[in-house]
């Protein structure tokens, strides 16, 4: 089933169900132009047999960009590059999607030029924390426009479809959040409320973009990170609502898809989402799958597709790998072999902060 054909409810056709997972890679210019790097990282895994490459989270808007070397998709100046990008992708044979993102009160204000905001302002016992501002009324109308127009950037570029990122603490994540969220203008405070921008964005993308054109939302179904406040049920229920705007998937991330669910223990993740949804909606799993055996494992659970994201920077050609037998090589890794597999000095470097990663 791994190395099966896969079509989207839009109609879409997936070559296989592994994805390369959207990472953080720094790899861009600082004006969120593509840089070389990032477009060499990906087609790697588009000419290592990935059915489905998704880029970095791409910020939709300034004030909403993280990290030094984000990918942009907020400004037409960066149309060239994400259409040489889309190109290269299909030409190795994957089907392409942009991840959509904001940051929020994650944003980097030195970075952007513009202080953060989010859904409310809070404190956090984290050094050099800046609570952000809540949000305005013009703030939600103007990054649901950004949101959609990113879209419509990445349906123009060329790519299959769109991812929006509503996991790890971000944006639209802290506006479903519980804790970050109590507004009580309709924008928040019980769950109708704390969905409305995720879900707004999600039908203004829909009817923005033609109908074979994919979209998708990833989700934090419960806490872990930067993800706070997050519900299992208040995300099982939001993935429903999602799929009733027109999501063509959801993608689950879960960290470790060998554990179970905190709020159920008894219960896994994947078939509850599954349970929830359509049968038409697909589900992406992503979290600690390395092996053919850890992927094949989520399939059977009820997921449609496996996103890989430190097994693909390590083994670039795992679904051939995996097709063939071979075992995939996990950590560590040197920084001469990350070389060896398209990853740059600056990538190489951000590996670093994971745990038995990268070699010493």
């Amino acid at each position: 089933m791994l190395h099966e054909s896969l079509t989207l409810r839009c109609g879409l056709v997936l070559p296989n169900r592994v994805a390369l997972a959207p990472m953080t890679n720094l790899q861009s210019h600082a004006d969120g132009t593509l840089g070389d790097d990032e477009l060499a990282f990906l087609a790697r895994r588009a000419d290592g047999g990935f059915g489905l490459i998704q880029t970095c989270a791409a910020y939709v808007g300034q004030d909403g960009k993280a990290w030094p070397g984000e990918l942009g998709i907020d400004r037409d100046e960066e149309l060239p590059g994400l259409r040489r990008l889309a190109a290269r992708i299909r030409a190795g044979g994957a089907t392409s999607m942009v991840q959509l993102f904001h940051g929020g009160v994650r944003a980097d204000a030195e970075l952007s030029g513009a202080p953060t905001w989010s859904a409310s302002t809070w404190e956090e016992p984290t050094p050099g924390f800046v609570p952000p501002r809540a949000a305005t009324e013009a703030d939600l109308q103007r990054v649901i426009a950004q949101f959609v127009a990113a879209a419509q950037r990445a349906e123009a570029a060329g790519f299959d479809g769109v991812e929006l990122h509503g996991a790890h603490g971000y944006l639209l994540s802290q506006f479903m959040s519980r804790t970050m969220n109590p507004r009580t203008d309709g924008w928040g405070g019980d769950l109708v409320g704390r969905a409305r921008l995720v879900r707004t964005v999600t039908q203004q993308i829909r009817a923005a973009c033609k109908p074979t054109f994919a979209v998708g939302v990833r989700l934090s179904l419960e806490d872990f990170g930067q993800a706070r406040g997050m519900d299992l049920d208040d995300n099982l229920q939001i993935a429903t609502w999602l799929a009733d705007d027109g999501a063509d998937f959801i993608h689950a991330s879960l960290w470790d898809v060998g554990r179970k669910t905190a709020k159920r223990p008894e219960a896994h993740a994947i078939p509850l989402l599954r349970a929830a949804l359509p049968r038409a909606v697909a589900i992406i799993a992503a979290g600690k799958i390395w092996s053919r055996a850890d992927a094949e494992g989520v399939l059977a659970l009820g997921a449609d597709l496996v996103a890989l994201g430190r097994a693909g920077i390590l083994n670039p050609d795992w679904p051939r790998q995996v097709a063939s037998g071979t075992e995939p090589m996990r950590p560590p890794i040197t920084k001469a072999q990350l070389a060896e597999r398209a990853v740059s000095p600056v990538f190489a470097d951000y590996l670093t902060k994971w745990k038995g990663l990268v070699a010493d």
